[in-house]
Formats: C-alpha cells, sequence, structure tokens
C-alpha cells in the first residue's frame, strides 16, 4: 500500500535527462532503465509473494534509457527458487523543469533482469530472498509505451498566480 506517492515521487530525482518529449513519454521495447527497490523486500516461505512493490530509477543509472525526473513504478514481487520475480505494471512519473511540472501516469510492462542477464534478481540465501534500496537492477521493458502527458491542475493554478502577481515570483527566487 502507498501512503505517501507524492513524498515518493518527490524524493525520487534523476541526474540524466528523461525520454518525456513534449506531451509524451515513450520508451521501447527492450529498454533498460536501472531500478532499486524503495523499501527492503523479504520473500520467504510465509511470504513467498508480495504484490504493489514501490520501485524507483536509480540516479545516474547504468541502463539503455532513463525515466523522468521523479519517477516511481508498482510491481509485484515472487520468490522463484534462488531467485526473486519481479514484473511491473505501472508507472507515474513527474517531469519538472523550473516552475512547471508534467505528469505520466499509465501501464508499464516489464520485467527484472540481474546483472547476469537471466531474468529475476539473484537475492536469495537459505530459506530468505531480500532486497535492500542499495541493491540495483535491470528493469526491461516488455512492451513499448506511448504515455501521453495529463492534466496538471496546479501547473495551471500556478500560472494564474504568476499572472496575478507577476512580482511575487520574482521576490521568491531571490530577484
Amino acid at each position: 500500500m502507498i501512503k505517501t506517492p507524492t513524498l515518493l515521487l518527490m524524493a525520487t530525482a534523476l541526474a540524466l535527462p528523461s525520454l518525456a518529449m513534449g506531451d509524451t513519454l515513450e520508451l521501447p521495447a527492450d529498454a533498460r532503465v536501472e531500478m532499486e527497490v524503495v523499501d527492503d523486500l523479504v520473500l520467504d516461505a510465509q511470504t513467498p509473494r508480495r504484490d504493489d512493490i514501490v520501485l524507483r530509477p536509480v540516479d545516474g543509472g547504468d541502463g539503455s534509457h532513463r525515466l523522468p525526473d521523479y519517477c516511481v513504478v508498482i510491481g509485484d514481487a515472487q520468490r522463484d527458487g534462488e531467485r526473486i520475480r519481479l514484473t511491473t505494471h505501472s508507472l507515474t512519473c513527474i517531469e519538472a523543469e523550473g516552475g512547471d511540472s508534467e505528469i505520466y501516469s499509465g501501464e508499464l510492462t516489464a520485467g527484472a533482469y540481474d546483472r547476469d542477464g537471466h531474468f529475476g534478481i539473484a537475492a536469495c540465501e537459505d530459506d530468505q530472498c531480500r532486497l535492500t534500496p542499495d541493491d540495483s537492477f535491470l528493469l526491461t521493458i516488455t512492451h513499448p509505451i506511448h504515455i501521453e502527458q495529463q492534466a496538471n491542475p496546479s501547473a495551471r493554478l500556478n500560472a494564474e498566480r504568476r499572472q496575478a502577481d507577476p512580482d511575487q515570483d520574482d521576490a521568491a527566487s531571490g530577484e
């Protein structure tokens, strides 16, 4: 369960430029994005599966592609022998530039691959599998994504506020 999605979105920044071009976020099939879990993930005999795992891109990751500045991906994890099978179903990203932000939210079909190139993440010892936010892996996009920008009510309100009092923005930015 995601209790604070806004905080998660705002706390997840990438140093690389994004693939959000204008009004569309696009990633081709087979694109790879280096990811990590937001919270520890533990799978064992009592809990062999967890749904709604929150992932984020690794800042400056080694993947072939990157996501916008602030992004979370939601997926499911299941123990499969000595590996964790992790698949995704959705993402929400915010591309922030200056005082404006663009929102993208939609389906994301992808699977996690370990550094050895095999499906699933080799993260099991004895009877327990564990991933921490320090453990990165490559998320490989299964189907190309093409997500249109969503309406951002706060952007409209900010624009109206700037038009109503342009001096307030100058004072806030230190000019």
